[in-house]
């Protein structure tokens, strides 16, 4: 019966108004009245892993005989729309709620229900049907290792292919070009452009190895294992049932775990996961700050590169461009980092047999996915793919590097290189010129051992 836009729905605790057009029922109410705290909901990433599982549920009751066949197609019908994210406005519960997920397992059981209802044999109910064989202790751990597996193969790993493929045609693009090397952010032996990017990509192909085999462990589930590991109200195949489901759907392979209590009880490969974003953050937080150090300038900087100019860089200094890229890849980096020890935090809170952190574990390691392959493709489309060398600025660095004498020691010894490099840096010359004065080197010696190409061969094997 409405009421001015409400209507009454009841649970175990009793009556509740719920927003007349609402899909959701009595305990999704409470959660939104219980938990006004954030303004942020479960992401989409989530609510559609949380659609898919209970489309493998439905299916897998159905196949075991527990559910009546049309019972069970309304449910993974309606359970597929919700994973399409047909219905997202539905889902409003705050990620600030419940530690289990419970309030959050029950909003996708309430809007599949009432969904289902609507194109189905009659009454389907929330718990009984769409709820069947399940707790919210496996469904939750669950979907952030199904959703965090579909977030990496989708998105993130080829987001990281497509940057190191990017860097790899630039590194080879900029073989040829000579620059000087620096360590401890001073003047160092030559390094070629190329070889420097050649890091840079070897970096983000550890991370897609080390995500890839992360994935492995995110395949495990814990559905099957219901309210404490055990698997009461479940059939002995229910959990492997729905991981076959959900590997054929998906394309990812899943499998129940072999240990419910430990896919229940932690999130160990949720925060394994979180320390490969982190490492991966790190990584772009390294190439970002080379890329800024490396197009400062363009007068009182390094001025080495410059980087596409996409926007003007001041409000108030007119003709200035800058970095805008790497910096905002450098804050993306920073908040995965601080992502990370938000969930290495709440993965200290399995306690017994359930770890109570599980949608703000959900909420920053899917945000961290996200972000990371976001910044990966803008970073590699809109700051490396388009950069120029200034070649003669390069050039004339190099050849004033006092350093160049390190090329000599096997010949004068450190004590006369340390020598001719400093009157060399002292009277801003060349360092051939005063080697030619305080050595017997004819030029020939000197172009052999000075040539700055020959000095940057190795550094790469295979």
């Amino acid at each position: 019966m409405a009421d001015n836009g409400y209507r009454v729905e009841r649970d175990s605790m009793g009556e509740l108004r719920v927003p007349e057009q609402a899909l959701w029922g009595a305990q999704t109410q409470r959660a939104v009245d219980n938990f006004p705290i954030s303004g942020l909901s479960m992401p989409r990433a989530f609510i559609r892993a949380l659609g898919l599982i209970k489309w493998a549920a439905a299916g897998a009751n159905g196949e075991l005989g527990l559910l009546p066949t049309v019972k069970a197609r309304a449910i993974q019908s309606a359970a597929l729309d919700v994973a399409a994210g047909e219905f997202d406005a539905q889902f409003p519960i705050d990620v600030f709620q419940t530690g289990s997920g419970t309030s959050s397992n029950m909003n996708a059981n309430e809007v599949i229900a009432h969904l289902a209802s609507k194109r189905g044999p009659g009454s389907i109910h929330p718990n009984d049907d769409v709820n069947m064989g399940q707790s919210s202790n496996d469904v939750i751990p669950t979907a952030i290792h199904v959703s965090a597996a579909l977030l990496v193969a989708e998105e993130l790993l080829p987001a990281l292919q497509h940057l190191q493929a990017t860097l790899e045609a630039k590194a080879q693009e900029t073989d040829g070009v000579v620059k000087t090397g620096r360590t401890h952010l001073m003047d160092a032996m030559p390094v070629r452009l190329g070889q420097e990017l050649s890091g840079w990509a070897c970096q983000i192909g550890n991370a897609r190895v080390r995500l890839q085999e992360c994935l492995q462990r995110l395949g495990r589930l814990a559905q099957g294992g219901t309210a404490v590991g055990t698997g009461i109200n479940a059939h002995p195949k229910f959990g492997s049932k729905v991981a076959v489901l959900l590997s054929e759907h998906t394309g990812i392979e899943f499998r129940a775990s072999e240990n419910y209590f430990e896919s229940m009880s932690t999130q160990d490969t949720a925060v394994e996961l979180s320390g490969q974003l982190r490492v991966l953050a790190v990584s772009l937080m390294k190439i970002a700050n080379d890329l800024r150090w490396m197009n400062s300038g363009p007068l009182a900087g390094l001025g080495e590169i410059q980087l596409p100019a996409l926007q003007p860089g001041s409000s108030i200094m007119p003709g200035k461009v800058n970095p805008v890229i790497p910096e905002a890849v450098a804050m993306v980096a920073a908040q995965v980092m601080g992502n990370d020890t938000t969930i290495a935090i709440a993965g200290q809170s399995g306690n017994f047999q359930l770890n109570v952190m599980l949608p703000v574990v959900a909420y920053n390691l899917l945000q961290s996915a996200g972000l990371l392959a976001a910044a990966s493709r803008v970073l590699a489309d809109k700051a490396i793919h388009g950069f120029t060398v200034n070649a003669a600025k390069l050039g004339e660095a190099l050849d004033r590097n006092p350093i160049l004498v390190t090329a000599m020691n096997p010949v004068i010894g450190y004590e006369k290189g340390a020598a001719i490099a400093k009157k060399a840096y002292a009277q801003g010359r060349p360092i051939r010129e005063v080697a030619r004065e305080q050595t017997d080197l004819t030029d020939t010696e000197l172009d052999r051992l000075l040539n700055a190409m020959d000095l940057t061969r190795g550094g790469i094997k295979g």
